[in-house]
């Protein structure tokens, strides 16, 4: 497993040469069969705020070179088949936020806040633009975007935006006992799911299905000729707990 922290004092803004080392380090774990959970979080009393607005200033073009895996280093690196875990500690503003939007699953501290402020500096929040209705009740999720407003971490686990809310001092604990499940379950299946759901995005759903049924996506043909498959059977008819190889 990987604990990738954000330690930019003091707000972990993320400017280009963060974002491309993030990116690397992201398609490093992507990439190695041994890591198949990783969590993502930050030090201090910020998650992340974003981009990093005062590297802007000094020149950072705002559609620089983010690196292989778009901003924040996930949410464009393509082929990313693992669960990602968001351990939301602190501020999670802008592009931070947007940055917990791209994991599978969100904690969140009760020391957590949530917001899109783009509004306020004549800018789009783009990446939650086009997530976030699909997150939570859309008049919400335009009362975010419009008026920049602050979230609690009350309201985003009643809008089903993060899992669980959680006093500080067991943040981690929690991501990383939820890490360790999913470390343990099988990791052709949840590369299998990764691939489906974010394909399925663009796809009907009868054309979604008609693609799993007919082995189009290249998770879902290696799972099915895969060791793990008829292992799963296995197990299930033997009465015993599978053992996963990923293969």
């Amino acid at each position: 497993m990987l604990q990738v922290t954000l330690d930019r004092p003091k707000a972990n803004a993320i400017d280009l040469a963060t974002s491309r080392r993030l990116g690397e380090t992201f398609k490093a774990f992507r990439d190695d069969p041994e890591l198949r959970v990783a969590i993502v979080t930050g030090s201090g009393k910020f998650f992340c705020a974003g981009w990093d607005l005062k590297a802007a200033a000094e020149g950072d073009p705002v559609d620089g070179d983010y690196g292989v895996g778009g901003f924040g280093g996930i949410q464009e690196l393509p082929g990313l088949n693992k669960p990602l875990i968001a351990a939301v500690n602190g501020m999670a503003v802008g592009g931070g936020f947007e940055l917990a939007l791209s994991c599978d699953l969100i904690l969140a501290s009760t020391n957590a806040a949530f917001a899109l402020p783009e509004i306020n500096a004549g800018t789009l929040a783009d990446a939650a633009t086009i997530k976030l209705p699909k997150r939570m009740p859309y008049h919400v999720a335009m009362d975010l975007l419009l008026t920049g407003r602050w979230m609690d971490p009350e309201e985003a686990g009643r809008w089903g935006v993060v899992n669980e809310v959680l006093e500080p001092e067991n943040l981690l604990d929690r991501a990383w006992e939820l890490a360790l499940k999913l470390a343990s379950g099988p990791p052709l299946v949840f590369a299998a799911i990764k691939e489906v759901v974010r394909e399925a995005e663009t796809l009907g759903a009868q054309d979604a299905l008609s693609r799993v049924g007919k082995r189009q996506f290249p998770s879902v043909d290696r799972l099915y000729d895969s060791e793990d498959q008829l292992e799963g059977a296995k197990a299930f008819a033997e009465k015993r707990d599978p053992v996963w190889k990923g293969r």
